[in-house]
């Protein structure tokens, strides 16, 4: 889960899993977006099954969406809190495209189909290191930028660690809630009583605490495969007397990678 705070009682709006119950409440959702985009005047938003997440057979990566909502003009959103820098995110970005256009299309439909769709990412940390508040990214001709390749996709990256004067004062009010900062804006003070009163929900903290341990036994899980396939790895480096091999594998992920497809350790 994409959160410092792991205690049910200390967390914020900034936790994915609290963000997201909060976002169930349609007003202070929509209220949301049309601070990200002022030009849109939204008339009303649902909730697809897609809450639940999204994974399209047994051997894809599992997708746990914070928010995904459509609009009255079948605009898709798909609203994710990031709490840490986890150096992925702009892939991430890419993955989440690719399960929601899956979600969006049907065997046999026609590409024109697709929805109108943004895909983002509310960051604690500027990932892009520029001091914007937002980044927009769309599908741009590198030789003639007047040139859109009209895929209706964008991806936008939302920093509450901002330094500039680049977004309306509503946003930065929303975005400084999020890093923490007090602020007398109406809707925060509507968003900070929604995450009180989320917290008194017994049910959303016990869901809470499940997810947390089912995370929690995977990561453990995973570090002790990775345990060992190391341990394997230098035990046959060992047997075939690469000594320096042995110390470069400790140190080196990429050589340890290489090391584990010569040695065909999965």
């Amino acid at each position: 889960m994409g959160t410092k705070q792991t205690n049910w009682e200390d967390l914020g709006i900034s936790n994915d899993f609290l963000f997201g119950k909060v976002m169930q409440n349609p007003k202070l959702c929509k209220e949301l977006l049309e601070r990200i985009f002022p030009d849109l005047k939204i008339e009303r938003i649902e909730y697809p099954e897609l809450q639940k997440g999204i994974r399209p057979d047994a051997d894809a990566k599992s997708v746990r969406l914070d928010v995904y909502v459509v609009d009255d003009k079948d605009i898709v959103y798909n609203i994710e809190m990031q709490a840490t820098d986890t150096k992925e995110l702009p892939k991430r970005s890419r993955y989440y495209q690719g399960m929601i256009d899956l979600q969006l299309i049907d065997k046999g439909q026609t590409y024109k189909k697709l929805n109108r769709s943004y895909v983002i990412f509310i960051c604690l940390e500027d990932i892009f290191k520029k001091g914007r508040h937002i980044y927009t990214f769309e599908n741009i001709c590198k030789e003639d930028r007047s040139i859109s390749m009209g895929d209706e996709t964008t991806k936008i990256f939302l920093n509450a660690d901002g330094k500039m004067d680049d977004v309306s004062e509503e946003l930065k009010a929303f975005l400084d809630y999020v890093a923490g900062k007090k602020t007398e804006d109406t809707y925060v003070h509507e968003l900070d009583e929604a995450v009180k009163e989320a917290k008194k929900n017994r049910e959303w903290r016990h869901e809470y605490m499940t997810l947390l341990m089912r995370d929690q036994e995977n990561q453990e899980i995973g570090e002790a495969r990775g345990e060992e396939k190391l341990s394997r790895l230098i035990e046959s480096l060992i047997k075939d007397k690469r000594s320096q091999d042995i110390i470069k594998v400790t140190k080196d992920s990429a050589y340890r990678k290489k090391m584990y497809k010569e040695y065909q350790i999965d």
